[in-house]
C-alpha cells in the first residue's frame, strides 16, 4: 500500500478526480514541455460527461493558459479507466502525445513510459494482514503508521488536520450561493446557528456535526482548499467528526492526528483493494469509503480495540454499498453535500454500534470482505450511476 500522504492530500475542489487530478496532470505536462506553444486536450468518459460541472476544463485552462489550449469533450471512454485524458503538446514542428488517467483521490497515472511509479510504503495488502502484524508486534494503528511512514509523518498529519479545521471554520463563515447554474444556497452557517440555539442536546450535537460536514463540502463545491479524505466529493465527512471531537469533546490535536492516521489505514486498504473513484465504483467508493474512515477514527477516539475499530469501519462501508454517483448538472452539490452530512452522522452511529454490539456477539463480516463486495458492486453498477450524470437524480433534474 502507498503512503497515506497519497490518500490524504491538501488540494482544491470541487473534485479530486475531475479537478485536482487534471490539474496535477497539466502541471506535469507544462513541466515536461516548458517550450510548448500550444496544447490540445481530449477528455474522455466521465471527465467528458461531467467535466464542465466539475471545472475540469477551467482548471486545465488555468494551468496551461486559456489562450494556448483547445479542449475537446469526447463521448468515448478509454480502456484503462473511466477518467481518461489525452494531451497533445506542440513545440515548433514537433508534437508529443500523452494519455493520462485520473484514478481517484487526485492520483494520476501516465500511460506507457511516462506512467508514474507507485511506491509501496506498507508491505501489507489488506486489513487482515495489517492487524495480524500489529498484534504480533504489539502495535497500535498509530504505531503502525509511524513505523512504516517514518520521519515527518506526524508533521504532515498536523498539516492535514489544520487544513481540515480551516475548511470547517471558513465554511461556517460563508453565505450566499454556490457557483454554477443550480444556484444552491450555502446553509452551513445557518445550520450551525440553529444548532447553537437548540436546547435538545442530542439534536444540537447532530446539527453541529452536520454543519461541519456542510461547511467543508460547500468550500469544496466553491473550488476552495480541502483535503481529499479520500476524495474531494467526500471531503466533509472525516473533518466533521474530527472537528466535533476537537470543539465539543475537547480532544487535543495530539490525539486527533492519531485518529487521522487510523482513518488513513482504512482508506488505504480500500484504495488498494477496490477503488475510491466515483467514476469507477459509484458514490459508495467515495462517501462509503469516507464513512468507513470516519467510523474507524471515531472508534479510536472511543478507545475501542482493533477488532471493534474494524467493526465500526466495516459497518460504515457496508451500509453504503450500492450508493450511486449521480451529481445533478455534474456539480458536486446535489446530492453530494447532503450525503457528506449523512455519512458523518452514520460514521458516529457505526462506532457506537460497534462499541455496544461488539461485546454482545462476534462480528461475522470482515472489513476486507466488504471492500471486495464494494469493488464487485462497483463493477456491476450501470455506467449511468458512476459520475456520468446520465441517470438517477441527475437525469430526473436535467438542466
Amino acid at each position: 500500500m502507498e503512503s497515506i500522504k497519497e490518500l490524504l492530500k491538501i488540494g482544491v475542489g470541487p473534485s479530486s478526480s475531475h479537478t485536482y487530478g487534471p490539474k496535477r496532470a497539466a502541471l506535469k505536462i507544462a513541466f515536461l514541455h516548458p517550450k510548448a506553444i500550444r496544447y490540445e486536450v481530449f477528455l474522455y468518459g466521465s471527465l467528458s460527461l461531467t467535466g464542465k460541472g466539475h471545472l475540469t476544463d477551467a482548471i486545465i485552462e488555468e494551468v496551461l493558459g486559456k489562450e494556448n489550449v483547445t479542449i475537446h469533450f469526447e463521448a468515448t471512454t478509454l480502456e484503462k479507466h473511466a477518467n481518461g485524458m489525452k494531451f497533445v503538446v506542440y513545440e515548433d514542428k514537433e508534437a508529443f502525445e500523452y494519455v493520462v488517467y485520473s484514478i481517484g483521490g487526485g492520483t494520476i497515472l501516465f500511460d506507457g513510459q511516462h506512467e508514474e511509479t507507485i511506491i509501496n510504503t506498507y508491505p501489507h495488502q489488506n486489513l487482515g494482514e495489517v492487524i495480524k502484524y500489529m498484534e504480533e508486534n504489539a502495535m497500535t494503528f498509530y504505531d503502525y503508521v509511524c513505523f512504516f511512514e517514518g520521519e515527518g509523518i506526524e508533521e504532515y498529519l498536523y498539516q492535514v488536520l489544520d487544513s481540515m479545521f480551516q475548511g470547517v471554520e471558513e465554511g461556517l463563515k460563508e453565505v450566499g450561493e454556490l457557483p454554477g447554474s443550480l444556484r444552491l444556497k450555502r446553509v452551513a452557517r445557518s445550520l450551525h446557528q440553529q444548532a447553537m440555539n437548540t436546547r435538545n442536546q442530542s439534536e444540537r450535537e447532530r446539527l453541529l456535526i452536520s454543519s461541519y460536514a456542510y461547511a467543508v463540502s460547500e468550500q469544496n463545491a466553491s473550488g476552495n482548499t480541502i483535503v481529499t479524505a479520500p476524495t474531494c466529493g467526500a471531503s466533509g465527512v472525516l473533518p466533521a467528526i474530527l472537528y466535533y471531537c476537537y470543539k465539543q469533546l475537547e480532544i487535543p490535536e495530539s490525539d486527533l492526528i492519531k485518529a487521522l492516521a487510523v482513518a488513513g489505514v482504512f482508506g488505504n486498504v480500500i484504495k488498494k483493494n477496490a477503488t475510491i473513484s466515483g467514476a469507477q465504483g459509484g458514490c459508495q467508493a467515495e462517501i462509503g469509503s469516507a464513512c468507513a474512515m470516519a467510523a474507524a477514527s471515531y472508534g479510536w477516539i472511543l478507545e475501542l480495540n482493533n477488532s471493534l475499530i474494524e467493526y465500526a469501519a466495516e459497518m460504515g462501508l457496508e451500509h453504503n454499498l450500492g450508493l450511486t454517483c449521480d451529481p445533478v448538472g455534474g456539480y458536486v452539490q446535489i446530492p453530494c453535500i447532503e450525503r457528506n452530512g449523512f455519512a458523518a452522522l452514520r460514521a458516529m452511529d457505526a462506532a457506537m454500534y460497534a462499541k455496544q454490539l461488539g461485546y454482545l456477539r462476534e462480528n461475522k463480516v470482515s472489513f476486507d470482505a466488504v471492500v471486495r463486495v464494494m469493488n464487485e458492486t462497483g463493477k456491476d453498477l450501470n455506467s449511468a450511476y458512476k459520475e456520468t450524470s446520465l441517470g438517477g437524480l441527475a437525469k430526473e433534474f436535467e438542466l
